[in-house]
């Protein structure tokens, strides 16, 4: 029974460590939170209370990767108005205790945010895309995509996931009833959770690493078109667009996904 060990069992780690274990894994799960502990537990997840900071490390992250092949990192930089964070150095800080377990793959989930928008919705990009990231979160992440990729005592494999949504999560919620919401005409480029797992699933089972992968839905309506239909759909106040400025944005292609992994979208977003 191969052994994995999830960094982060949130929004989406959380069922991804109970897909892998219906797939007959053992997994590791870790969370910031003591009261999520007995969660984990009573999943089947093996729980650890591990919190990383720039400094130090908090929790015991070697028995975490004791005995695992695969990591997966899936902890997003946290960016307020009030507060950051430097994620590279979070990142940096666990490396060494990578490299002194059995730790062989590691699998990172990135954004698209490390790719700039651009003064045109015609704008294509995929792998081969030099990135460019404008703000900050992305420019941290494209750091660690660089740091991890680039050490040679495991290798690491990243996912670039557009907006994740998922039953309980989507932009429509927040959006709808809003006025003078900008960028109308930009393309989406929205992934399903369900796809998100499927993803870094066929990445396991087809042994892929060392790859980089843009992971969006083929679908990219623009903004006004998919919120006020998807407002329509719920029931909810349409959100009101305005058009003051020209449109950024960028359609962000997953062919490679699917002709590398043979992997088929399952939900439309």
């Amino acid at each position: 029974m191969k052994q994995i060990s999830i960094l982060g069992c949130g929004w989406l780690g959380m069922p991804l460590a109970k897909s892998l274990l219906e797939k007959g894994f053992s997994v590791k799960g870790s969370t910031t939170s003591l009261e999520k502990i007995s969660v984990l537990e009573s999943s089947g997840i093996q729980p650890f209370q591990i919190v990383l900071s720039e400094k130090h490390i908090n929790g015991e992250i070697d028995s975490f990767l004791q005995n695992s092949e695969i990591l997966i990192i899936d902890i997003p930089p946290k960016f307020r108005s009030t507060s950051s964070e430097n994620f590279v150095k979070k990142i940096q800080n666990l490396i060494p205790f990578i490299e002194k377990s059995k730790i062989e793959k590691v699998i990172f989930t990135s954004s698209t945010s490390v790719y700039s928008d651009a003064p045109s919705t015609a704008l294509r990009v995929t792998e081969s895309t030099k990135p460019n990231p404008e703000t900050e979160s992305g420019k941290q992440l494209l750091a660690t995509e660089i740091l991890l990729q680039s050490n040679e005592n495991f290798k690491t494999t990243v996912v670039r996931f557009g907006g994740l949504i998922g039953d309980d999560r989507h932009p429509i919620d927040f959006l709808a009833g809003r006025k003078n919401i900008e960028n109308p005409e930009a393309p989406i480029n929205l992934i399903h959770q369900k796809d998100c797992i499927g993803i870094i699933e066929a990445i396991v089972k087809q042994e892929c690493w060392n790859e980089t992968f843009n992971a969006v839905a083929p679908f990219h309506p623009s903004r006004t078109a998919y919120y006020t239909q998807k407002a329509i759909e719920l029931g909810l106040l349409l959100p009101e667009f305005v058009n003051s400025k020209i449109a950024v944005g960028k359609i962000v292609l997953s062919d490679k996904v699917k002709k590398v992994l043979d992997y088929h979208f399952q939900d439309r977003p």
